[in-house]
């Protein structure tokens, strides 16, 4: 059931980290890249290192994706589409 599990998930990862390089816009791009961080906490979670996949959580998904929005939104403000 784990060997799914892992096969399921970093698949996913993958998949989430092609689109962050595919992506167009920098707002689906840094989404994208919070579903990498997520992947990458749940293969923790399956390795049993339940602290490093929170720390990952916390810090990566929580800290460096709400700097990267906060970014893209301050230095855009004068560009129209």
């Amino acid at each position: 059931m784990s060997e799914i599990a892992f096969l399921v998930i970093s698949a996913l990862t993958i998949i989430f980290a092609i689109m962050v390089v595919k992506s167009d816009k920098l707002v689906h791009s840094a989404i994208y890249l919070a579903g990498v961080f997520i992947g990458t906490a749940g293969l923790f979670l399956l390795l049993k290192a339940e602290f490093v996949a929170w720390v990952q959580v916390l810090v990566y998904v929580g800290a460096v994706i709400t700097l990267i929005l906060f970014t893209i939104m301050l230095t855009r403000k004068g560009e129209e589409e």
